[in-house]
């Protein structure tokens, strides 16, 4: 969703992880290592992030709510469709925005949200519970505390619709195996995606703004 927005992807070819090693940026034991390198990181993210602005997917998203009660389920840690003006997003992987404590990451008292005029972690700062600050991302060798109540929400829908993923992260990519068996899925993305198991899939072999409009102009034509 984001790549048409101009922030940078982590997995595509030339994303962010052909330029910075995962292992020192995006993990629990390179946080440990040198938390200072990765607040700075991600302080890079954000500024990039704040120059992004939503795409024409991410605006058709939003105002899919019109016609249908949409939740997005997102991978993407960038704040884009709230700023589109979606009103239901789980962040899977974390938010950019905000940052947390380091001692209790998920502890609602500690999660503070940046803005535009002070996005930037310095070396030193302290969350409220004296812990350093650091991203409010979901980073590898941790578990992903959303995945529970985004399986709820997938049992419940009555269409499915995945953009723009490889379908290849987990736990991210075994939300498809709790879509219920009649339920309709759709797919999303330019590129050949395998979707797991022996469902049918209708795909959309386009980008994202140009498959949402698709999907859109589909989902006015059916008989749901």
């Amino acid at each position: 969703m984001s790549a048409e927005s101009g922030f940078s992807t982590f997995r595509d070819s030339g994303g962010l992880w052909e330029r910075y090693p995962v292992e020192q940026v995006a993990s629990h034991d390179g946080w440990l290592a040198d938390p200072d390198l990765v607040n700075d990181f991600y302080n890079g993210l954000r500024q990039q992030l704040i120059k992004a602005k939503p795409n024409r997917g991410h605006e058709l998203l939003a105002e899919m709510e019109k016609d249908f009660d949409v939740h997005i389920i997102t991978q993407n840690v960038d704040n884009l469709h709230e700023r589109a003006g979606s009103h239901h997003v789980i962040h899977l992987h974390g938010e950019l925005m905000k940052v947390t404590s380091s001692a209790d990451p998920d502890n609602p008292r500690y999660i503070r949200t940046l803005t535009p005029e002070d996005y930037e972690v310095h070396p030193g700062d302290k969350a409220a519970d004296g812990s350093l600050v650091r991203p409010y991302i979901v980073f590898f060798q941790e578990a992903v505390p959303m995945i529970g109540p985004a399986s709820e929400e997938v049992e419940q829908a009555d269409i499915f619709v995945i953009i723009g993923t490889s379908l290849n992260v987990y736990p991210a990519a075994g939300l498809l195996s709790y879509v219920k068996p009649r339920v309709p899925v759709y797919l999303i993305d330019p590129k050949p995606v395998n979707a797991p198991g022996n469902r049918p899939v209708t795909y959309i072999a386009k980008g994202a703004s140009a498959g949402v409009a698709d999907l859109w102009d589909h989902l006015s034509k059916a008989d749901l």
